[in-house]
């Protein structure tokens, strides 16, 4: 499955060895202070599934190298990708390093989340082909509400991706959704509402297959 195999790549992983070969920063100094960290599958297909994962690295008092890992996905579904909501196409965020570019806030003022707090670059893709274009001229920086958040209230989770995402990166389930505000507040009240999130690509761990 794609998402194991994912998902074991991002078990062996030395995210803080990945980070810096990509002259990325990884927070390795106090407790509680996030690396929150976008795997993207690396197919272009409208796979319409949450085939993606977030993983959260961190320190405690009594544990070093903390890692959490969530199924998610970083793309757009199959229904927001047929039916933008900008005129110049979808919202696919572009991967890279956006240091404090999000806050704590609410989710089209419905509950918690991380919120866009600074603009950011998104691919706009329109012509409807169920795959995603990733075309450099089409790049789009702005304020768009590129969130992290989940895919509703359902306990089990969600399995089918389509209008959840419009470019945010978007839990499959609420249970680690839940666990990750958790820390996210916890490392508010240490360091400030203000937070950086990494999007990789699933090639940029082909070391650990």
């Amino acid at each position: 499955m794609i998402e194991m195999n994912i998902s074991t790549k991002c078990l062996k992983a030395d995210f803080k060895k990945v980070l810096e070969n990509k002259g990325y920063t990884f927070f390795d100094k106090g407790y509680y202070n996030l690396n929150i960290i976008g795997v993207r599958h690396e197919g272009k297909d409208v796979t319409n599934k949450f085939d993606d994962f977030l993983v959260v690295i961190y320190n405690t008092p009594t544990e070093n190298n903390v890692k959490r890992i969530y199924a998610c996905t970083t793309k757009p579904g199959k229904k927001a990708m047929n039916n933008p909501t900008n005129s110049k196409g979808t919202a696919i965020l572009k991967e890279g390093q956006y240091r404090g570019a999000y806050k704590i806030g609410y989710h089209k003022g419905q509950y918690k989340a991380l919120c866009q707090a600074k603009p950011l670059p998104v691919y706009r893709d329109n012509n409807k082909d169920n795959k995603y274009d990733l075309n450099p001229l089409t790049i789009d920086n702005g304020v768009f509400g590129i969130n992290i958040h989940k895919a509703g209230n359902r306990d089990g989770g969600s399995t089918i991706v389509d209008g959840w995402s419009y470019g945010c990166t978007v839990f499959s389930k609420k249970i680690d959704f839940e666990q990750f505000m958790r820390l996210v507040e916890r490392s508010a009240k240490l360091y400030g509402n203000s937070f950086t999130y990494t999007l990789i690509n699933e090639k940029d761990l082909k070391e650990y297959e």
